[in-house]
């Protein structure tokens, strides 16, 4: 007689085949065969007699149905860059498919709709919540988390309180580096446009730029330093100031490609060649940076790669939370290394071309 396909797949054991066989729940087959803590040993015996009698291989789709391990995990996002946003949902998208989680992505306009936001994860029964910039950085929005009980991981932050994980890269380092890069090249008035004040990476962003000009001994001028808010309008307002001052700057360093590319336009505008007249540099290395001519000069920070780890950690915790597993993750804040990208947007200023041998 001729195999259907619904008897090749009867054939194949379940983890209620396996349940029944080792007359055990299965729940129980499903911490056993996950490696998970909580089973008595002899009930583990009886379990993995059962899976080597009915030879059976257990999956991530059976392990979900049968054992109650589906995991839900919330994203809650308000972010003014669209370039930051979307690698970030690539990036943790993906690793919740990888992880075999669910998502659900949740917009928050801003704090006060905070308390909203987060009910309405937690009533869709989330398990816990991945928190990106700037919401990562917000006091209310941490504390409206933080009184559920979920655990959250908190995205691009130097500030995550020590309750909760946290994944960053050195954003005072790095800065450190590319205003340093900028010197080499031998330019000594060098403008500066923070990000949003609510944030802390743009603190730490501006006083690793402070800290290099510091160490090359160049001038920390208060005219060369104009506030912005990681969007692409204010970089196109913090550049005008820089740029209508009586002896403007010969590079700009813009805490993130949206204002970058602002600056870039700005210049093109008053008809300045970037880079011959203008050095101009960003931060993130988004998908911006690469998508206007000149192409940016800027430190990566892997945002896909941190959304990425950011769901691998919440996942680990919650799992280990489930089994009861009072272990602390062995790097609950962790460390994501940073690149400096040199492209076609800066180059050595033309009144000073003896410079980049003096600084080496």
């Amino acid at each position: 007689m001729k195999e259907t396909r619904s008897s090749r797949r009867h054939n194949v054991p379940t983890v209620g085949d396996v349940a029944a066989h080792a007359g055990v729940s299965p729940m129980t087959v499903s911490r056993v065969v996950s490696g998970k803590g909580g089973v008595r040993d002899e009930m583990r015996k009886r379990v993995e007699a059962a899976v080597a009698a009915l030879k059976y291989a257990p999956n991530a789709a059976a392990r979900t149905l049968a054992g109650g391990e589906e995991i839900r995990i919330g994203l809650l996002h308000s972010n003014p860059s669209f370039a930051y946003l979307s690698e970030f949902l690539v990036g943790s998208l993906d690793q919740a498919s990888r992880s075999n989680v669910q998502m659900l992505v949740e917009k928050c306009d801003d704090a006060r709709d905070a308390e909203a936001a987060v009910a309405h994860l937690v009533s869709a029964r989330v398990d816990g919540i991945v928190l990106p910039p700037p919401l990562s950085d917000s006091p209310a929005v941490l504390d409206v988390i933080r009184a559920t009980g979920l655990p959250i991981v908190a995205v691009a932050t130097g500030r995550a309180p020590d309750w909760a994980l946290s994944v960053s890269i050195d954003d005072h380092r790095a800065a450190y580096d590319m205003t340093r890069h900028l010197g080499a090249l031998g330019h000594r008035r060098i403008g500066f446009i923070i990000g949003n004040p609510n944030q802390a990476a743009s603190a730490e962003r501006l006083a690793g730029h402070r800290a290099a000009l510091a160490d090359m001994a160049l001038e920390d001028a208060p005219e060369l330093i104009e506030q912005g808010l990681f969007t692409y309008r204010s970089g196109l307002a913090a550049a005008e100031v820089l740029l209508a001052l009586p002896d403007p700057p010969t590079a700009i360093f813009a805490s993130n490609d949206d204002m970058a590319a602002a600056s870039v336009a700005i210049a093109h505008r008053r008809g300045l060649d970037v880079p011959s007249d203008l050095t101009v540099c960003g931060f993130d290395d988004t998908a911006l940076a690469t998508t206007i001519w000149p192409e940016l000069t800027t430190i990566r920070q892997p945002v896909t790669e941190m959304s990425r780890k950011a769901v691998e950690l919440l996942v680990q915790a919650i799992r280990a939370q489930r089994a009861g597993d009072a272990e602390v993750l062995a790097d609950p804040h962790m460390l994501v290394d940073y690149t400096l990208i040199r492209r076609q947007s800066d180059a050595v200023p033309r009144s000073a071309p003896t410079a980049r041998r003096h600084l080496g």
